[in-house]
């Protein structure tokens, strides 16, 4: 098992690195900076604090090659959202389009969930509120703030896949 690491740039706590074995990458925060777990709320835009498991990794296959990883790794979907409507009991879950309720769509014009990690936050389990959709994903230009999540440049995160292992775990603060 290894722990993979992120901490916060003093200059600007929406900036940071993600650090590992043989690995270092800037990453960006969230638009809130990072909080605490237990502070953390839905639509906040902070990254939360804590260690998490990685869950499984997704790939747009019309953009991006099946990336090497020993996670498992899925094919994304134009169908495939994520709820975070906070009433719903699909909260903080995968679902299927059209949904009724409040979603993320993971089909996205930009290139940001092109490549995609979940983390095992607030999963297990699932409390109401306490945020949905905490991923790794494909930074944008500039590494502008996430809306939670971690973000690394595209070659970044497909050498990440690579090396990370089932067990890993990801230290976030």
């Amino acid at each position: 098992m290894a722990v993979w690491s992120v901490s916060a740039s003093e200059e600007d706590g929406r900036k940071g690195t993600l650090t590992g074995p043989l690995f270092e990458a800037p990453c960006a925060l969230g638009r809130g900076g990072m909080v605490a777990d237990s502070s953390k709320r839905e639509g906040d835009g902070a990254t939360p604090i804590g260690s998490y498991p990685f869950r499984y990794a997704f790939y747009r296959p019309d953009k991006v090659e099946e990336p090497l990883s020993m996670l498992p790794v899925k094919m994304l979907k134009p169908d495939f959202g994520w709820c975070d409507d906070t009433e719903s009991p699909h909260y903080n879950k995968l679902v299927r389009l059209p949904f009724g309720p409040s979603h993320e769509k993971m089909w996205r014009d930009d290139d940001v969930y092109d490549l995609i990690v979940v983390i095992g936050h607030n999963d297990d389990p699932v409390v109401p509120g306490r945020g949905s959709a905490i991923f790794m994903h494909v930074a944008r230009l500039g590494f502008t703030p996430t809306e939670g999540c971690v973000a690394l440049k595209l070659d970044a995160l497909k050498r990440f896949l690579r090396l990370v292992g089932p067990d890993d775990v990801l230290r976030l603060g």
